[in-house]
C-alpha cells in the first residue's frame, strides 16, 4: 500500500540520491523541487526516464508559440478526456505557478474559445483517432479571431497525444497521488479507471473498481452458457461457436462504459468535458466496412 506506485513495491523503487547515476539524472531535470511518482516509478528505467524527462521539458519549459500557462491547459484538456485525475490535478497546479488565470479552471466553459475549439479533435485523438479529417484542421486554422497558427496548432496536438499517451503510463502503472496532496481535494482523487487504487473505494463509493470486474464476470458467464449449449448440440461446429462468441464480445462492447453513466465522476474532470459520452468504438469489426482514414504523409 506504500509508494508511488500500486503495484510496484516500494523497495523496487529507485530512492531519490540512490544510484548516482539516477541522482544526477534527476538533478538535472526537478524543476519543482520534487520528484513526482511518475518520474520515481519511471526511473525504473533511467534511460527512458531521461527521454522522458527532455521530452516534458521541450514540450512545456522550452521557447515555442504556445504560452506556458496554456500548454498546461492543454495537457489538462487531454488528461480530463481520459479522465486522468492523477495528471488532471498536477496540471492544474502547474497552470497556476506560471501564472494561469484561475476563472479557467471553473471549466472549459470558461476557458477562451480558442482553446475551447480544440475540443472536438481532442475528444477524436482520444478515442477515434481515425475519424480526423482535413476540415477538422483547416476549422482550427481558418483566419478569424479565434484561429490558430499552424505552429501552435502543432504543438497543441504533439500536447494532447502526449498526454493521452501519458494517461495510459499513470493507470498501467497504478500511480497513486503524492502524499504531500490533500486526497479530499477533487483534483487530487483517485480515477474511476484506476481500479487498482486503495483510495478509489473511499473516492467513488465503491463503485470505482468494481464496474469493470461485474462487466468481466458478464462476460465469462455468456463463455460459461456458451460452453454448456455446445456439450448439449453436438451438432455445433467451432466455426459456429466462434461466430457466437463474437456476437456476444461485441454485444458487451457495444455497453456504454461505466463511469459515463456515473453520477459521482468528480467534478474537477467532468467540468472540463463536453459530450462526455463520447468514447472508444472498434475500428473496425468483422463484417463491417472500415470507416476512410486520413492519412498525412
Amino acid at each position: 500500500a506504500r509508494g508511488p506506485s500500486t503495484f510496484i513495491p516500494l523497495g523496487e523503487i529507485p530512492r531519490e540520491g540512490g544510484e548516482s547515476s539516477l541522482h544526477q539524472l534527476l538533478g538535472a531535470f526537478v524543476s519543482a523541487g520534487r520528484v513526482d511518482h511518475v518520474a520515481m516509478v519511471m526511473g525504473l528505467h533511467p534511460q527512458y526516464l531521461s527521454s522522458f524527462w527532455k521530452t516534458q521539458y521541450l514540450l512545456l519549459r522550452m521557447d515555442g508559440p504556445l504560452p506556458y500557462h496554456k500548454r498546461h491547459y492543454i495537457a489538462i484538456m487531454a488528461a480530463a478526456r481520459h479522465r486522468c485525475s492523477y495528471l488532471v490535478g498536477l496540471h492544474m497546479r502547474e497552470f497556476l505557478q506560471v501564472g494561469g488565470n484561475p476563472a479557467w479552471l471553473q471549466g472549459l466553459h470558461c476557458a477562451p474559445q480558442k482553446l475551447r475549439n480544440l475540443n472536438e479533435i481532442n475528444k477524436l485523438l482520444a478515442h477515434r483517432p481515425w475519424l480526423i479529417t482535413k476540415e477538422h484542421i483547416e476549422a482550427l486554422l481558418k483566419p478569424g479571431e479565434d484561429s490558430w497558427s499552424l505552429a501552435e496548432l502543432v504543438q497543441a496536438l504533439v500536447l494532447l497525444t502526449h498526454y493521452h499517451s501519458l494517461a495510459s503510463f499513470v493507470f498501467g502503472c497504478g500511480i497513486k497521488p503524492e502524499e504531500d496532496q490533500d486526497v479530499e481535494n477533487s483534483c487530487w482523487a483517485p480515477s474511476p479507471h484506476s481500479d487498482s487504487s486503495p483510495a478509489s473505494d473511499d473516492a467513488m463509493g465503491g463503485s470505482g473498481g468494481t464496474d469493470g470486474m461485474q462487466e468481466l464476470e458478464v462476460l465469462m458467464e455468456r463463455m460459461k452458457l456458451l460452453q454448456e449449449n455446445q456439450l448439449e448440440e453436438e451438432r455445433v461446429t467451432q466455426e459456429e461457436m466462434a461466430t457466437r462468441f463474437e456476437l456476444e464480445k461485441t454485444e458487451s462492447l457495444l455497453v456504454p462504459s461505466s463511469d459515463i453513466l456515473d453520477p459521482s465522476l468528480q467534478s474537477n474532470i467532468r467540468c472540463f468535458l463536453e459530450d462526455p459520452e463520447f468514447g472508444y468504438k472498434d475500428f473496425t469489426r468483422r463484417g463491417e466496412q472500415a470507416p476512410p482514414t486520413f492519412r498525412a504523409q
